[in-house]
């Protein structure tokens, strides 16, 4: 049976380490050199780290090898993955497949010894994760979504861009914490607000651009909500 407290906290490893503790430079770098990135060993080194520390368990330190090998397996043939636009998506997938099988052979095959004798809430846990999600995971699926769609708007700035980010993350912490209250209307009334917002009628290009990443922002956002409301 699935620890599903230990569960998401290695998701929350894998959360920090290949989101939080690696820049887009550095993610950059080891997408286009594989094996032979300068960057890659550091990330293995941060992803073992993150997955047995936030295991709190000794014991779990197979199953984090286990991970992290994996983890070099497909971050080193990505290389070979990239010429496809679905190549993100496969490689998240891939990620999260092997953190379910080991956290599910740990408790098929492990004897758990605790570094901290305290049972974690899964709801908590997930709350904690869900936050973690609407923050740089959330702007990078976002932007990997508008690049399958073969959308490309040439008129964002660094500026601009990050500014969108800042709203993003900003705007999804807002609708999660009103979906966790129940608060639906108010999401309403800040879908209606953005609407305020008006293009040219010929610019519309930027329009699908900025829909589009809208949409898939309150999607994310209430999806999380509504699956920690039903946990």
């Amino acid at each position: 049976m699935i620890d599903y407290s230990l569960l998401i906290l290695q998701f929350i490893a894998h959360a920090l380490s290949d989101y939080f503790f690696q820049s887009d430079a550095n993610a950059k770098e080891k997408n286009e050199n594989g094996f032979k990135s300068k960057f890659i060993r550091k990330h293995i080194l941060i992803t073992f780290i993150c997955s047995w520390i936030l295991s709190f368990d000794i014991n779990f330190i197979f199953c984090s090898l286990g991970i992290t090998i994996t983890h070099l397996l497909i971050d080193g043939l990505k290389k070979k993955l990239n010429n496809g636009k679905y190549s993100f998506f496969i490689d998240q997938f891939l990620h999260g497949v092997i953190i379910v099988l080991f956290v599910w052979l740990f408790g098929k095959y492990f004897i758990t010894h605790k570094i901290i004798d305290y049972d974690f809430n899964a709801k908590h846990l997930f709350l904690i994760l869900s936050y973690l999600i609407c923050l740089k995971p959330s702007n990078i699926f976002i932007k990997k979504i508008i690049e399958v769609s073969a959308i490309k708007f040439t008129g964002v700035n660094d500026e601009l861009a990050n500014a969108g980010r800042l709203i993003g993350n900003l705007e999804r912490f807002l609708v999660l914490t009103l979906v966790i209250l129940n608060q639906f209307e108010a999401i309403g009334f800040l879908i209606a607000a953005k609407s305020i917002l008006r293009y040219r009628e010929n610019d519309t290009t930027k329009t699908e651009y900025v829909l589009i990443g809208t949409m898939a922002s309150f999607a994310i956002a209430i999806t999380l909500g509504i699956i920690y409301s039903k946990l």
